[in-house]
């Protein structure tokens, strides 16, 4: 059984469309989505360097285009599957929600820009920030976390929690951590997935509303908690909800587990999720996809999975 996986916002990387728009048909899939998202996603995924792509509002429907512009060749040369399973990772869940059908494509890329920009706009009104926690007991690291009324805003698995929230407290909470825990700051506009978002995903859930969903042709599962998702609606009102609620990446590895997974494909710009799924699912095959020559990894799978 294959999965396909669509990463989130800070696995983008300069240049990363460029490979890609080599194949026939994606120059004019990306014009459309340009115009859709107000953006040059053709430069921004060629040239701009990596302090342009890292802003919020473009990283956002970039990565989402990324994942989509190769998916659209996986479509032209696979029959992949029909017990295949879908899942994205924070911003990643709109190109999940595409693959599985629930989205168009265009669809999903405006919705990320939108999400971007007003998530954008959210983090300029308090200072906010999230911070990697790594190692420790689970446990031991949430109640800390809570104790300075932060929010582990990504539990990652694989021994990875994110905090997020005011600056000042993730101050104070790296200085308060369990021996043997490590941390990084995250290199992001300010804590999302938290109520400071609030802004943003009353902005989403307006433009939301005018977008037709159809309910998913593949297994799809949601970030809130990896359950599957069985319609439409429900997808779209998970997608806004998202903005401001947890990204539980834990729960849907381990839904992938009891699945019954065997391999996964990471969209692009791929390389973060693969790396999770090494760590929780060793024993899954991982292909994650930086080129279209990537591609020719899919095939075995595939096959095998008929």
């Amino acid at each position: 059984m294959i999965a396909i996986l669509a990463p989130g916002q800070g696995s983008q990387t300069p240049g990363m469309l460029a490979p890609w728009l080599e194949l026939d048909g994606a120059d004019e899939r990306l014009a459309g989505w340009s115009e859709r998202a107000g953006l040059d996603l053709r430069r921004l995924g060629t040239t701009a360097t990596a302090d342009e792509i890292v802003d919020t509002s473009v990283t956002q429907p970039l990565v989402v285009a990324a994942a989509l512009l190769a998916q659209a060749e996986i479509e032209k040369r696979f029959a992949l599957p029909q017990d295949t399973v879908v899942a994205g990772h924070s911003v990643g869940e709109l190109a999940a929600a595409a693959v599985a059908g629930v989205l168009g494509a265009e669809d999903a890329v405006g919705l990320a820009a939108v999400r971007g920009r007003e998530m954008a706009a959210a983090c300029a009104l308090h200072p906010t920030g999230m911070t990697a926690i790594l190692g420790g007991d689970r446990q031991a690291v949430l109640d800390k976390i809570a104790e300075y009324d932060l929010v582990p805003a990504n539990q990652n698995g694989a021994g990875q929690i994110v905090a997020a929230g005011d600056k000042e407290a993730l101050d104070k909470l790296v200085t308060d951590l369990p021996d043997g825990v490590k941390y990084r700051a995250l290199k992001v506009a300010g804590a999302f997935h938290t109520k400071y978002m609030a802004p943003a995903q009353d902005a989403l859930r307006e433009h939301a509303g005018s977008v037709v969903t159809k309910d998913p042709v593949r297994t799809l599962l949601s970030n809130a908690d990896g359950g599957v998702v069985s319609t439409g609606a429900e997808t779209l009102t998970r997608l806004v909800d998202q903005v401001t609620r947890p990204v539980k990446w834990d729960a849907c590895m381990a839904a992938l587990g009891e699945l019954g997974v065997t391999a996964v494909v990471e969209l692009p710009p791929a390389g973060a999720l693969v790396g999770l799924i090494k760590r929780e699912l060793p024993s899954v095959a991982r292909i994650r996809l930086k080129t279209p020559a990537d591609l020719d990894s899919i095939t075995e799978f595939v096959e095998g999975s008929k």
